[in-house]
């Protein structure tokens, strides 16, 4: 018995041991390509056509999930927020809530899970798939450094583009909290309209669009980083795609807790 527990004990510390050096090592090799492409950003080595091809990926591929994600749960916050104001008679107030919710949280959290998703995966996958077959090593042969090549267009499309996918996405989602909260408490689309502002600044908006630039960067560089980092074969492609999807979710999480409590708090 004691020799049983000695052995799971055993198994249990080795295969934390190991998820903490896995930890570590993604970690580090995250902060070691942000190095990298930081290096190629203070001294203006970008492929302006890179940037701009990545930049297509960012603003239209991800764009049609974005706006249903923001769009169908603006609705559902709506739709059970409205009533309940209208009960209280504070329907006028929907609009300002409706902005609040939106701008600050909701737009640029869900228009980053998208990105992961549509964008951020097929990042990781892609890069990864190159590494695997061989590609880097023959992009070194050649004298072509991948960072500068793979990684730096990315991150830079990430930065610049993902805060037009949130405004698209914000304004989208408040057109349908409006229209469903005059559909399920026919609230005036007049007054929901001028209510937006009463409780919405610009800072609010500015801060949200620098949120959502460091959204993009962030799950560019780690998308990124999974995928070149990956070694072996087929399976490798998958667990790298799947590890910068989490890591790219927490650093979200990560990243929007900061802001908050810079901004806020």
């Amino acid at each position: 018995m004691f020799q049983m527990n000695r052995t799971l004990t055993y198994k249990a510390i080795i295969l934390s041991w190991l998820e903490i050096k896995e930890f570590l090592i993604t970690l580090g090799n995250i902060g070691q390509d942000f190095s990298n492409v930081l290096k190629y950003l203070l001294t203006f080595k970008i492929k302006t056509k890179e940037v701009i091809e990545q930049g297509k990926r960012f603003a239209y591929d991800s764009l049609p999930i974005s706006l249903t994600i923001v769009g169908m749960t603006s609705a559902i916050i709506a739709m059970q927020l409205a009533p309940e104001l209208a009960k209280q008679g504070a329907g006028d107030y929907t609009g300002m809530l409706s902005s609040l919710v939106m701008i600050r949280e909701l737009a640029v959290v869900m228009s980053g899970f998208a990105i992961i998703s549509m964008v951020g995966s097929s990042f990781a996958s892609e890069i990864a798939s190159m590494s695997v077959t061989e590609q880097i090593s023959a992009m070194k042969v050649l004298g072509v450094d991948p960072i500068e090549y793979l990684i730096v267009p990315r991150f830079i499309a990430g930065f610049i583009f993902m805060p037009v996918i949130f405004v698209i996405s914000a304004l989208f989602g408040l057109v349908c909290a409006g229209l469903v909260s005059n559909w399920t408490a026919d609230l005036s689309i007049l007054n929901y309209i001028t209510s937006l502002w009463h409780g919405l600044y610009i800072r609010d908006i500015f801060i949200a669009i620098l949120k959502s630039s460091f959204f993009g960067a962030t799950i560019a560089l780690i998308s990124c980083s999974c995928g070149y980092a990956a070694r072996g074969g087929a399976k490798e492609v998958g667990l790298a795609t799947t590890k910068a999807v989490v890591w790219s979710f927490v650093a979200i999480a990560i990243w929007d807790f900061v802001f908050a409590s810079v901004f806020y708090l």
